[in-house]
């Protein structure tokens, strides 16, 4: 870990003590993890504090977990991560919290720390299913608003489950049950001269 590195390090473990679930680096970038009822608190202090002060939130992403590294994973399912950057310092810091329940993942929304997440929390929800309390206009973002499903979960399926055209007799959109025609994916340079051809 560099000098610099290191003291980041050393004023969070001494700013937030016990709210530090887990401290790591990887890659040049710290990571810190905290508990879902810890997650807008620590926030609140990483924003304010003097030794701190991440003023800017750079970006927010859902994450799901339930087949990261190809095996079962043995925690929550659904993450939230944030990009802070501290100007004051010319620091980085990446914060994690997990979702507590599987079923409803809901964590607190960091609007009122960082405005600029919301439409940020917005998408996540819209991709992810991740419940944002406290989020004053917690919609879709991305997808329809007759959409079913989360795509970014690792359980939707591939082709979705329904597609959306306009009908010009009706007038409107109209929702249609996926209809995928099975097809060629082979790449012409590797099939033979007489692919395709009945004998």
């Amino acid at each position: 870990m560099t000098p610099k590195l290191q003291r980041l390090n050393d004023r969070l473990l001494d700013v937030l003590g016990e709210r530090v679930a887990a401290l790591t680096e990887r890659l040049g970038e710290l990571t810190l993890e905290v508990r879902a009822a810890d997650y807008l608190s620590t926030a609140q202090m990483l924003r304010d504090h003097p030794a701190l002060r991440f003023a800017q939130l750079i970006d927010l992403c859902g994450i799901d977990y339930s087949t990261y590294g190809d095996r079962p994973w043995p925690r929550e399912r659904y993450a939230v991560a944030l990009q802070l950057l501290s100007l004051e310092h010319n620091w980085r810091l990446r914060l994690r919290a997990f979702c507590p329940e599987d079923a409803l993942p809901r964590l607190d929304s960091v609007i009122e720390v960082w405005p600029s997440v919301n439409w940020f929390e917005r998408e996540a929800f819209d991709l992810f299913g991740i419940v944002f309390e406290g989020h004053p206009d917690l919609r879709r973002i991305l997808t329809d608003y007759g959409f079913v499903g989360h795509p970014f979960r690792k359980d939707f399926p591939m082709s979705g489950y329904v597609e959306m055209r306009y009908d010009p007799e009706q007038r409107r959109i109209i929702y249609e049950p996926v209809t995928i025609e099975p097809r060629e994916v082979t790449p012409r340079v590797v099939r033979d001269a007489a692919y395709g051809e009945r004998e």
